[in-house]
């Protein structure tokens, strides 16, 4: 388990990429899969949470060619997956193992999917239940409530599900289920998740209608083949956003980043405390909206976060809560429980990192108020093997006032393998 110490920075400049999208590059190698010839992939991210979406089809027949640029998938049709021989990895990918679970519901074959210490305490309930209602035969630890499940395929009914929670992994996975089931599956959400599966849906020909909270999914379409090129990923930018509004004399320009109206909560929230963002040559690329993205160190001010900005920003929070702890007054975070059930307890994480750091952190069952610092103490804090709390942690340590030592940082390899060195660049000592 290895341990970095990062040490204060002047100001971040320059003009950087992130790596691409991992919502996107899971469901391109997902539905390139089972579509029909052979599909391209630009921008794929090679983190090891899409490696493991990339294992898992491989074991199931699935010819990937990679040449470290593009990915083409020899997909094999919505029937053409093969049984594996061994269990399944998912690695720590909740999206790898929620949405092949809704997949491999509606095959003619028998899977066990599994991953390591962290995603076996992650809930899989909330996609088990739904998939069961529809036919599936999945079964695990703690009444299917924990991996690993064994899924027999099964001929599968569609459903009409109204889902507790606003969650693109539950949307996703009885997606994907839908389109082996008889007929029209619905999904319908409190306030809508991030739309990656709709938009990539529709790109590949799937028969999907689209409303207010919800979408429709009609079973047995043939899918085809097609050219993806994935954007910048915005969860991976907003480090670098927060880290060039905390850090005085800071301008930074971050290019091609996916900036998906369900995603990008995070601008929203980073603009209304007072933040300097302007978004630059906005096109759409593989049915995904991009920009260029200018950030300036700004003065931040806290204020109330809640409602339905919190799905389009819940990977972010932790980014979030570091420019809450460096902004004028008091963030009050509300609405936010899912931030529990991550890759670790995010409020209780960030909370007691923060007031390791000096910042005064009041948790709640929900959320938590984080009043701002003139300026974060040095330390040394815990990732608690999450790789948005560790980089969440790194870009704080920027203007703290001695370095911060963050430890179990191989978890970042997880969604962003170049984080440090770019981190490193942009840094102005």
């Amino acid at each position: 388990m290895n341990s970095i110490t990062i040490n204060p920075a002047a100001s971040i400049r320059g003009d950087i990429t992130v790596p691409g999208d991992k919502s996107i590059s899971h469901r391109s190698i997902m539905l390139g899969a089972i579509a029909n010839g052979i599909t391209t992939v630009r921008g794929f991210l090679r983190g090891e949470d899409n490696i493991s979406t990339m294992s898992a089809f491989r074991a199931m027949g699935v010819e990937i060619d990679d040449d470290g640029e593009t990915l083409h998938i020899h997909g094999c049709g919505l029937h053409g997956l093969k049984e594996p021989s061994d269990v399944l990895d998912c690695g720590n990918s909740g999206t790898t193992i929620r949405l092949i679970t809704g997949l491999l519901s509606g095959q003619s074959f028998f899977s066990v999917v599994t991953g390591d210490q962290y995603l076996r305490k992650r809930p899989m309930k909330r996609v088990v239940e739904p998939l069961s209602r529809m036919g599936a035969k999945i079964s695990g630890r703690n009444q299917g409530s924990l991996a690993p499940l064994a899924i027999s395929g099964a001929r599968l009914t569609p459903i009409d599900y109204e889902s507790p929670v606003s969650s693109a992994q539950i949307k996703s996975s009885i997606m994907l289920a839908g389109l082996y089931a008889d007929g029209e599956t619905s999904v319908q959400e409190p306030t809508l998740s991030r739309d990656h599966s709709e938009r990539m849906f529709k790109l590949f020909g799937a028969s999907i209608n689209r409303y207010d909270r919800g979408v429709t999914v009609s079973g047995g379409a043939r899918l085809n083949a097609q050219e993806v090129i994935v954007p910048g990923d915005i969860s991976s930018a907003a480090f670098f956003m927060v880290a060039a509004l905390i850090s005085p004399g800071s301008e930074l320009i971050i290019r091609n980043v996916g900036v998906n109206p369900t995603r990008t909560g995070v601008i929203d929230i980073l603009r209304e405390m007072g933040g300097d963002i302007k978004l630059l040559e906005q096109r759409e690329v593989s049915g995904e909206p991009v920009a260029d993205i200018l950030i300036r160190s700004s003065r931040l001010k806290g204020i109330s976060i809640s409602g339905s900005v919190i799905p389009r920003a819940i990977d972010e929070f932790p980014a979030i809560c570091v420019a809450a702890a460096c902004a004028e007054g008091v963030t009050t975070i509300r609405n936010a429980k899912e931030l529990r059930v991550k890759e670790t307890d995010r409020i209780s994480a960030m909370a007691g990192n923060l007031r390791t750091l000096g910042v005064e952190v009041t948790e709640c069952d929900d959320g938590m108020d984080i009043r701002g610092v003139e300026s974060l103490s040095g330390g040394e804090v815990d990732s608690f093997g999450d790789h948005r709390i560790a980089m969440s942690l790194s870009v704080a340590a920027l203007v703290a006032r001695s370095g911060i030592t963050v430890k179990d940082t191989d978890c970042v390899a997880t969604s962003f393998p170049n984080f440090f060195q770019l981190l490193e660049k942009a840094s102005v000592k």
